[in-house]
């Protein structure tokens, strides 16, 4: 059988307030993945890391409170609806900033910059939550509540890349076109490039190195429609983080926290 990460933690903790029992039930919960949804007891066990008496027990226990259930006509198991009434009690009644706040604090511990949500307020984005780890020593000021043209920004235009076609006109007729750093679009027709390049690539660069000394990345929130509500950011200093380097530390995680942050929404609905 093979080892599993936490048996070290689990029978090493001197804490004799841990209920190793229940980390061994959630390990057979977390056993059940998109790729195997229904496994057989063996395969259970070899995914949790436990014997098989031990995993026997526990399947048992949680089909009787009905977080798994039997796959009829074999003798496999599936995980039931019944787990997802604990995520949607952790995120009823929050807002977008509460939701945004723990995925913001987890890009910050990824690649261990500041992070940024911003949303839209006619032709500007409006940051309303932010994590920063060290840059106000560059005297970067951004703050909650501060305002930036959109089709300047990484943010705004990862945003903007996924609106409707009327929203994106209000926002271009609304707009100044400025080419203020290399990143920045002259006019609508070259904005409207860019975002397509947004689209394809799935987030937005704008390169601040020459103005402020930051790069930013920045990834849309989509709603069930496929439309931006929403978008964040990842800043880096530039004397410390290439072009090259951002994309590579920060593209994944930074995508990965906005579908998390998508799929909060959606469960809020």
């Amino acid at each position: 059988m093979p080892k599993n990460p936490d048996d070290t933690d689990l029978a090493g903790a001197k804490d004799k307030n841990l209920v190793h029992s229940l980390a061994k039930g959630f390990r057979v919960l977390e056993a059940f993945t998109a790729e195997e949804p229904e496994l057989l007891q063996h395969e259970v066990a070899r995914q949790a890391g436990l014997d098989a008496g031990t995993t026997f027990r526990l399947l048992n226990t949680l089909l009787s409170l009905g977080y798994v259930a039997p796959v009829p006509g074999t003798r496999r198991y599936r995980l039931t609806l019944k787990p997802l009434e604990l995520g949607f009690n952790a995120i009823a009644r929050r807002d977008l900033r509460d939701l945004a706040r723990p995925v913001l604090k987890g890009l910050v511990g990824e690649v261990n910059e500041a992070a940024s949500l911003g949303v839209l307020d006619e032709a500007d984005i409006v940051y309303v939550e932010r994590v920063q780890a060290g840059l106000v020593r560059i005297g970067v000021d951004i703050r909650v509540g501060s305002r930036i043209p959109a089709v300047a920004s990484a943010i705004g235009q990862a945003l903007l890349a996924y609106l409707p076609e009327p929203a994106l006109d209000a926002v271009l007729r609304a707009s100044r076109f400025e080419r203020t750093g290399p990143d920045v679009p002259g006019t609508a027709e070259e904005l409207r490039e860019r975002l397509a390049l947004v689209r394809e690539e799935g987030v937005a660069l704008t390169d601040w190195a020459s103005v402020n000394g930051l790069r930013v990345l920045a990834a849309p929130v989509l709603d069930q429609e496929g439309q931006a509500v929403a978008a964040i950011s990842v800043a880096a200093p530039a004397m410390r983080t290439s072009r090259a380097e951002i994309i590579e530390r920060a593209k994944a995680p930074l995508l990965a926290r906005s579908r998390e942050l998508r799929l909060a929404l959606a469960a809020v609905g």
